[in-house]
């Protein structure tokens, strides 16, 4: 039981002391372009022009999935009169 709790603690220990290791220099300054922004910025408003259909889309099919209950609901209620 100690030779478990010693490889553990020893494997604890290198994977905490790791990331030290393999930390990225950050002394490089963001210098890109106005137009790689300008670029980023377009691709970003395509994706969520993208997103409106799509959940107005998925409404519609909650909603017909709902009125569709409701009718199987009503119709059940129905024949046990």
């Amino acid at each position: 039981m100690n030779g478990m709790r010693m490889i553990c603690t020893t494997i604890s220990v290198l994977l905490a002391t790791a990331p030290c290791a393999f930390a990225a220099s950050t002394v490089k300054v963001y210098s890109s372009g106005l137009l790689v922004l300008a670029f980023l910025g377009f691709c970003a408003l395509v994706v969520v022009i993208q997103l409106i259909p799509a959940i107005i889309t998925l409404f519609g099919m909650v909603k017909g999935l709902a009125k569709k209950g409701a009718e199987t609901q009503a119709a059940k209620v129905e024949v046990s009169k």
